[in-house]
């Protein structure tokens, strides 16, 4: 048995294969490297590089490597990019994954695990947001995401395929050991982009509105490590191997932070100021999105072992850390 890890190379999909690796895996990795780094990509899985709607080559990866279960990485992610060229994420997001979803009916593959979103519900209005929330996304993004998930049902139903859906809230940090982290350039993560300018990276960073109305008037996140995500889609895969039926979880804490808490929490860790600049809302942005995550705990046994929100800074920023000196050497 293998498992196909898409988007691979990428910066929870790197986490990912170095999770089943960890755990004695055999890890197929298919991306496109539009995005992604070959040298993110645990040197003991087998990199392949190429796209998930390519069906020959999705065919040919689960014939040649035996793959029994996909973990669905691959996409886009930025919710105002989304907004300006939605048919652009609907094609890349909703197209591409129907097409992988084929593949994996068409070779055999008997689990799929997806990567969805908090970004389905919206401005939910009631928090921790359930799983059986209204649904109702307010960008391309979440919609995006949302038709994959109805795909997959409906797939699930009129084929022997089982899958577990995972809504991720707002994934940040980097594994505590070094080897992989967020590496894209312009990224828009907070975490990621308030420890970019505490190191002086960038000049300053924004914060998108500050009249919402919510403690400090900045948007409110559930942050959730990117390793404890990690952990969550391995117990996902040891759940449908042992026979469990089809699943959709939310994946956070269960309570959030406020942008500003957030920065505040960069500047505590990091030990200095940095220039934070007051901007307008950004279009899609909801109030607060805070996870119950009630659901994965039961049903995957998952427990979180990373829920500090100074400990998630302070891997991302020895993450950055790592990054400016590999960037230097390879200078």
């Amino acid at each position: 048995m293998a498992v196909l890890v898409t988007g691979g190379a990428g910066y929870i999909g790197s986490h990912m294969v170095w999770e089943l690796i960890d755990a004695g895996e055999h890890v197929v990795v298919l991306d496109r490297l539009s995005t992604g780094f070959h040298w993110a990509v645990a040197p003991e899985a087998t990199l392949i590089k190429g796209d998930i709607a390519d069906k020959e080559l999705v065919g040919q990866i689960i014939r040649d490597h035996g793959i029994d279960a996909i973990i669905h990485f691959a996409g886009s992610i930025i919710v105002p990019e989304s907004v300006a060229d939605p048919l652009g994420y609907y094609e890349n997001n909703t197209c591409r994954t129907r097409s992988l979803i084929e593949s994996a009916v068409r070779g055999g593959v008997a689990h799929f695990i997806f990567s969805s979103t908090a970004a389905v519900y919206g401005a939910a209005g009631i928090e921790p947001v359930r799983e059986d929330a209204r649904l109702a996304p307010e960008s391309p993004y979440g919609l995006s995401k949302l038709m994959s998930e109805w795909m997959l049902r409906d797939a699930a139903a009129a084929h022997p395929l089982r899958y577990t859906a995972l809504r991720y809230f707002n994934v940040a940090g980097a594994d505590p050991r070094g080897r992989t982290g967020q590496s894209t350039k312009g990224a828009t993560h907070l975490i990621k982009v308030a420890s970019e300018t505490a190191l002086g990276k960038r000049a300053s960073m924004q914060v998108f509105g500050d009249d919402y109305a919510t403690p400090d008037g900045t948007c409110v996140r559930d942050y959730i490590h990117v390793s404890d995500l990690a952990a969550a889609h391995r117990l996902a895969l040891a759940r449908l191997r042992a026979g469990g039926g089809n699943l959709v979880a939310n994946c956070g804490y269960s309570h959030g932070y406020s942008v500003l808490e957030v920065i505040e929490s960069v500047r505590r860790v990091h030990g200095a100021d940095f220039k934070v600049e007051m901007g307008g809302r950004r279009p899609g942005d909801a109030a607060s999105v805070v996870a119950n995550s009630d659901l994965a705990r039961g049903e995957l046994g998952w427990t979180p072992a990373h829920d500090d929100l100074d400990g998630i800074v302070r891997d991302a920023l020895n993450w950055e850390k790592l990054l400016t000196r590999k960037n230097s050497t390879s200078a």
